[in-house]
């Protein structure tokens, strides 16, 4: 007799040992229909899984986060048996599930074209309308690893190798493909309708830059089509905002190979730039912050002393002068510190805010190199704050007010709050963490913000708090952060006198709100789609004449727009209104003003949106008004 708890509490008594796919026909043939999988007294499993004992069960379907997961896991098998039957000579070699999809890494001796990439769709489908059975099997390692090196397949055979002499291995089979994975998967290549191959991209066997480079073909593959069109409607949204591409429309910035990972700011990008680090520089005087400003480069021996160039040295540039070594810093922290450092602290004193603007630079991988999103040279809105342990949470609650305010400027409202809490490699005594993970926790309860625990993926010399936003198509950023520090303060000898007299190691708050400068503004020209707010905008207005007779009122106009502090361009060229219009609407300035001859007769403008709506016309004062309220409004006018 076999007991099956269901997960509405119920129970089902079977005479006899079943299978997954048995106790789903036994509860309905829907649920025998839609079965992908199985949970098992929580392991997940296939349907053709044998229960032999009382168990708790539940049955897996594509509602179900975990049936997505499969359905994806058995797509990357899929388009491995679809490029074996096209390309008999490849090689397969891994094939994960990724956010939103997978990839399957193979080794070909060229590359494989677009049309390959159609044609393996093709064969996928094809393979799909023959609804083969997929099917577990249990090989001892070695006969596993000469029957993959028998039939060419080097890679597969050495990782299996790589696994403990004696194990089996789970291997899976569908029709004449077979290959290695733990599983599960879906019960037949007829569960797998809904996918699209995306792209060819390189990638190193194993990640490592000495072996061979793979080919890495990525695919998507969803449980419905809707929800997959959404997805791809999302790709092409986020490609149509691209910050790279944006950038050379817009003439924000370049990049070029000369410098690697770092940025050449044009004059529009770097407006851009002032707006946002000057913005930040208000918060900062706003809320008790001191800005201070550190040497780029600094002795080993102190990053020795910071623990930097024992776990970080691989990531930062170094430089030798007169026989000492030095390293640009990756990070503005132990700078910081040298500055609380150069005089006697007192408990009155704390807390303590430091803020700087930091150059930092860390030295990533090429491949890792992303637009400004992910570069090699990046400014920080660092701030740390020295204090007391019992000054811990009411520091936090000060600075999560200050972080929803500056992202509601900048236009977002949605933020998503995670707390990471101790790792087992850890730092300090239980009693420490007790302390500063209650008090970061209490500071977002105290908030009233919905927040995410993330046991064990503190830092190793404390708990933290990280800060995600929404962007106006629903992609998620991680830009700040607040992070309590043990450690750090007293390596490198950081003290204050108690109110007792005795001398006490402060605690140190690592805190970013935008973050990189670099990243942010790539996530705000993606969030706009190019199309600042007015007080974003590089240039907020363009004045245009429709002939040579208003060239001197609109010089007029121009003069009173920038005595008003804004910014402005002029265009007048020799050229018909309607392009001029249409040229400038490329450049998603938020106002056009157009000065005819009765604007000049009537001294007033005539302006445009760059919606494209026609606003008529009003007084130059009356407009001045309008743009410089808008500006106040920040992104919340967005």
């Amino acid at each position: 007799m076999v007991n099956i708890k269901l997960p509405d509490g119920s129970l089902r008594p079977f005479d006899k040992p079943l299978s997954v796919a048995e106790v789903a026909a036994a509860i309905g043939p829907g649920l025998a229909k839609a079965a992908l999988a199985g949970k098992v007294d929580g392991k997940l499993v296939d349907t053709s899984f044998v229960i032999d004992k009382d168990s708790d069960v539940a049955i897996v379907t594509d509602k179900d986060p975990a049936g997505l997961e499969l359905i994806r896991h058995s797509t990357a098998h899929l388009l491995a048996y679809a490029v074996k039957e096209l390309f008999p000579d490849a090689q397969v070699t891994i094939g994960p599930v990724i956010e939103n999809g997978f990839y399957y890494d193979f080794s070909y001796q060229r590359p494989f074209t677009p049309e390959d990439l159609a044609a393996i769709e093709q064969r996928m489908v094809e393979l799909v309308k023959r609804n083969i059975p997929i099917v577990r099997e249990v090989w001892p390692r070695d006969k596993a690893v000469e029957f993959f090196k028998s039939i060419g397949e080097h890679y597969k055979a050495e990782i299996i190798a790589s696994i403990p002499a004696g194990e089996d291995v789970s291997l899976y089979r569908e029709g004449d493909f077979i290959d290695l994975c733990r599983g599960p998967h879906v019960p037949s290549t007829g569960r797998l309708k809904v996918f699209k191959l995306m792209k060819v991209a390189g990638a190193y066997w194993r990640g490592d830059s000495k072996n061979e480079m793979l080919q890495r073909i990525y695919g998507t593959a969803w449980a419905k089509k809707e929800d997959q069109d959404a997805h791809l409607h999302l790709l092409e949204e986020a490609g149509k905002r691209d910050h790279r591409r944006l950038a050379k429309q817009l003439d924000l910035f370049h990049m070029q190979d000369e410098a690697p990972g770092l940025v050449f700011w044009h004059p529009h990008g770097w407006t851009v730039w002032q707006q946002v680090e000057q913005y930040m520089r208000r918060v900062y005087q706003d809320h008790g912050y001191q800005e201070v400003k550190c040497p780029q480069i600094l002795d080993r021996t102190l990053w020795e002393k910071s623990g930097h160039w024992e776990n970080f040295r691989e990531n930062m540039f170094t430089t030798e002068s007169e026989n000492r070594d030095y390293a640009l810093k990756p990070m503005n922290c132990p700078g910081h510190v040298q500055i609380f450092n150069s005089g006697l602290r007192s408990y009155r004193e704390l807390p303590l805010r430091y803020g700087e603007f930091g150059a930092c630079h860390r030295n990533e991988p090429s491949g890792a190199l992303h637009g400004i999103m992910r570069v090699r040279g990046f400014t920080q809105d660092d701030g740390h704050i020295f204090c007391t342990e019992a000054q811990i949470q009411p520091e936090v609650s000060h600075f999560i007010d200050l972080l929803i305010r500056v992202y509601r400027d900048f236009g977002f409202n949605d933020i998503i709050y995670k707390l990471s809490t101790r790792p087992p490699k850890r730092v300090g005594s239980d009693a420490t963490w007790d302390v500063a993970e209650k008090a970061l926790a209490d500071a977002l309860d105290g908030k009233g913000v919905p927040w995410e625990l993330v046991p064990g993926e503190g830092a190793f010399y404390g708990p933290k708090v990280e800060f995600s936003l929404k962007d106006s198509i629903g992609r998620v950023w991680q830009c700040g952060t607040i992070q309590v520090d043990f450690s750090m303060p007293g390596r490198l000898g950081a003290e204050y006198v108690a109110e007792d007299n005795t001398r006490k190691t402060p605690v140190m708050l690592h805190r970013a709100i935008v973050g990189s400068m670099e990243r942010f503004i790539g996530i705000l020209i993606e969030n706009f789609a190019g199309a600042f707010p007015v007080w974003l905008a590089p240039v907020q207005v363009v004045v245009m004449n429709i002939t040579a007779r208003q060239a001197a009122y609109a010089g007029q106009v121009l003069g009173e727009l920038r005595r008003a502090g804004l910014r402005v361009g002029a265009d007048l060229r020799n050229e018909k209104i309607t392009y001029k219009i249409r040229e400038h609407s490329l450049q998603k300035l938020p106002y056009q003003v157009i000065v005819g001859d009765q604007e000049m007769a009537a001294q007033t403008v005539a302006v445009r949106t760059r919606q494209g709506e026609d606003l008529g016309q009003m007084p130059i004062q009356a407009f001045v008004e309008r743009l410089l309220h808008e500006a106040q409004q920040l992104g919340r006018a967005a």
